[in-house]
């Protein structure tokens, strides 16, 4: 007990009550302290904080800064996207036909249109990307000896359970599966890439239920996406 208040009287000692030759003002502090009456234990002198009337030292365009919280963040300058940036609703759809399109440049596309990165509003920890349908997934095509020598590998969890299809394979039991490996790959690996990863939507053959969202054509940059035959 005698430490906290030999602390808290040496925290005081620095203001005492001013002569009366000193000036009566004091800088506004930026916050405003009670007064204090306590005396101090080493003295028998009255030691308090005195501040001014913050509204006659701070200058009235400089008032929003600790009065209105609704003016300007002039301490914060990064953009942070807020909920009405990025409303799920309000969301554009996309789709594209997988038809002879070679699939890591397909699906680095896509990823690229489910994260945003498409647009000036990108922000890495945030969902500001679109949805994207995919239609004639058993259509996809891949270069070299992909066909034969790629591999794709699930295990059941028990002893022995480890299960192994080339892409030939798979493309004929599961196409939209080899769509969505590639796709899930390219998106963050967490919370938000569980999320995103509900965006895209993969069919076989040219239909989707998807009319009522209006969705607009995929934008392609990469001239060397589609199969050269």
């Amino acid at each position: 007990m005698a430490i906290a208040l030999n602390c808290a009287t040496s925290s005081l000692h620095f203001i005492s009550k001013p002569s009366p030759s000193s000036p009566k003002t004091t800088p506004f502090l930026g916050f405003s302290l009670a007064a204090s009456t306590k005396p101090s234990l080493q003295s028998k002198r009255l030691f308090y904080i005195c501040c001014q009337d913050k509204s006659s030292v701070i200058p009235a365009e400089q008032q929003w800064m600790f009065d209105d919280l609704t003016g300007p963040d002039v301490w914060n300058k990064t953009w942070y996207p807020k909920a009405k940036d990025h409303i799920p609703t309000s969301k554009t759809w996309y789709i594209v036909d997988a038809s002879d399109k070679i699939l890591g440049r397909l699906a680095s596309t896509i990823a690229i249109h489910i994260r945003g990165k498409n647009l000036a509003t990108y922000t890495p920890s945030v969902d500001m990307g679109a949805h994207v349908i995919v239609v004639n997934a058993e259509k996809v095509a891949v270069s070299g000896k992909k066909r034969t020598q790629k591999l794709y590998r699930r295990h059941s969890g028990t002893p022995g359970g480890m299960k192994v299809e080339t892409f030939d394979q798979l493309q004929k039991r599961i196409p939209e599966r080899i769509i969505e490996h590639a796709v899930r790959g390219m998106l963050p690996k967490g919370r938000l890439g569980r999320s995103l990863f509900t965006h895209l939507k993969v069919y076989t053959g040219p239909d989707h239920p998807h009319e009522a969202q209006q969705p607009k054509e995929l934008p392609i940059r990469d001239k060397r996406i589609t199969k050269q035959t």
